[in-house]
C-alpha cells in the first residue's frame, strides 16, 4: 500500500512545484525581459507619475474629457460589507452586471444614458458602446464612432475648433490587429492625455 501511495505523493508534490511555482516564475521572468512594458501592466506616466494603464479603463467626468464605455463593476460597501456599491472600472471585481434585457434597472440606466447623449449631440445617432457595458467592465477603448460623437461636447468645453479635436481623434484610431482581427478602436486615456497636451500648447 505504501509503495503505491509514495509515488503518487512524489508526483503530486513535483507537479505542484513545477506548475505552481517554477513555471509561473519562469514565465514572469521571460515576460519581464522580452515585454517589460506589458509585463508591468502597460502603465502610462505623465510627468513621471503613473496616471493609468493602457489596458484598464478609468472613469472620466466632466464635459472636457472623452468618456469611455459604462462600467458595471462594483466594490464592497464600506458601510455594510454584505452589500456592494457601484465602482466603475474596479479591476479587482471585473465582470458585467448580468442583468437581462428586461431588467428595469438596466432599462432605466440605458434610457437615462440615451437621453443625456441625445441632449449632448441631438443630430447624431448614438453609438451602442456609449450605452452598453463590456463583459469585463474594464474596457479602455471605444469605437471611433463613439469618440467622434463626443467631439462637439469636448470642443465646446475646451474652446477648441471641432475640426482640430476631430483630427486628434483620427490620430488616435488604432486599426484592426494584423489588418483583420478585432475592430478599429480608440484608447480613451491616451486620447484624453493628448487632449490635455493640445489644450496646454
Amino acid at each position: 500500500m505504501l509503495r503505491e501511495i509514495r509515488p503518487a505523493i512524489v508526483v503530486l508534490v513535483a507537479l505542484t512545484l513545477i506548475t505552481g511555482l517554477v513555471y509561473p516564475l519562469a514565465m514572469t521572468g521571460i515576460a519581464q525581459v522580452i515585454f517589460p512594458y506589458r509585463a508591468q501592466g502597460s502603465l502610462i506616466k505623465r510627468d513621471g507619475e503613473v496616471v493609468g494603464s493602457e489596458l484598464i479603463g478609468q472613469q472620466f467626468v466632466g464635459d472636457k474629457y472623452f468618456h469611455g464605455r459604462p462600467s458595471a463593476t462594483t466594490a464592497p460597501d464600506p458601510a455594510d460589507s454584505t452589500k456592494t456599491v457601484a465602482a466603475p472600472y474596479n479591476a479587482a471585481n471585473s465582470g458585467g452586471s448580468n442583468l437581462g434585457p428586461s431588467n428595469k434597472a438596466l432599462i432605466d440606466r440605458v434610457q437615462g444614458d440615451i437621453e443625456t447623449l441625445h441632449k449632448e449631440n441631438p443630430s447624431a445617432s448614438i453609438p451602442a458602446d456609449l450605452v452598453t457595458t463590456s463583459g469585463s467592465g474594464l474596457d479602455p477603448e471605444i469605437s471611433p464612432e463613439a469618440a467622434y460623437f463626443q467631439v462637439p461636447r469636448v470642443a465646446k468645453a475646451r474652446n477648441l475648433p471641432e475640426d482640430q479635436v476631430r483630427r486628434l481623434v483620427s490620430d488616435h484610431v488604432t486599426d484592426r490587429s494584423l489588418g483583420i482581427l478585432g475592430e478599429p478602436r480608440v484608447n480613451v486615456l491616451l486620447l484624453n492625455l493628448a487632449l490635455d497636451r493640445l489644450s496646454a500648447g
